[in-house]
């Protein structure tokens, strides 16, 4: 719950100090939340309140995330949303640059950092986000570029109505933050490791009982020594991987281990879930 005030305080911030000073639209429903505001401001003369648009803008996402995801995620999820609401609405605005470039990568780097502490933590800041997870979790690996992608209507329709300059920065401001979340959240990379070991039955040991992963084992001879060895083959997580490391070298100290990056697998792989 820590993580969730953290970032619910650090979504908020960011609003009332880079996105409304660069006139910019974040991704998601806050970014959708304040398209509204703006309509209504500039079309009606009507001041909408932050809250009274993005928490039922929620309301269907998070009862999709509460059948699917379970309820400790959901209800942590929407005290992100009504926290960030609620906040965004007193926090009084405090622009630190009105330079729309470092605006739209600084603004977008905190945007990442808050998503990224929600998704550690085990929770989500809503919206989007309940469903970039969902399907995240079916298919074993991110769709934040998917998202991205997604978020050009919002703001074809901010550009239309509003200029193209805002939307256009709007772009870079998502790009950054999307690419922070892919760096900060590792739980769907993988990589596949090739350990050569002489006790491959205790190094299997660790990589079942830690990872839940299997392995495949092949017998081999050492080119130089002549000697027996066995080579295991494992596809783990990359947050998996450097702990796995450790157990592997406290059983064999001598092991030789070789890691790749692996961007994509077919097939059964067993995949942990905290939701």
């Amino acid at each position: 719950m820590s993580c969730a005030i953290i970032a619910a305080v650090i979504f908020a911030v960011n609003i009332k100090t880079f996105v409304r000073a660069g006139g910019l639209y974040p991704s998601g429903f806050n970014g959708v939340t304040l398209l509204v505001q703006q309509i209504g401001t500039q079309f009606f003369g009507i001041a909408i309140p932050f809250s009274l648009i993005n928490l039922p803008l929620n309301a269907i996402p998070a009862f999709i995330s509460f059948k699917y995801l379970g309820p400790k995620f959901t209800v942590s999820s929407c005290c992100v949303v009504v926290l960030t609401s609620l906040l965004t609405d007193f926090i009084p605005s405090q622009p630190i640059t009105y330079d729309p470039l470092l605006i739209s990568i600084f603004g977008g780097l905190i945007n990442g950092l808050a998503a990224s502490l929600c998704l550690i933590g085990n929770t989500s800041g809503g919206g989007t986000d309940f469903i970039a997870i969902l399907v995240s979790e079916k298919r074993g690996r991110d769709i934040w570029n998917y998202i991205l992608a997604g978020n050009a209507m919002l703001l074809t329709v901010a550009g239309l109505l509003f200029g193209w300059d805002a939307a256009l920065y709007s772009i870079i401001f998502q790009f950054t933050c999307t690419q922070t979340i892919q760096i900060l959240h590792q739980r769907y990379k993988k990589h596949t490791l090739f350990i050569v070991t002489r006790h491959p039955a205790k190094v299997y040991e660790e990589i079942k009982n830690f990872t839940h992963h299997s392995a495949t084992q092949f017998t081999g001879k050492g080119c130089y020594s002549q000697d027996e060895l066995t080579l295991l083959y494992s596809v783990v997580s990359r947050e998996e991987a450097k702990l796995l490391i450790k157990k592997v070298k406290e059983v064999d100290p001598s092991a030789f281990i070789n890691i790749i990056k692996t961007d994509y697998i077919n097939g059964r792989f067993y995949h942990r879930t905290d939701y």
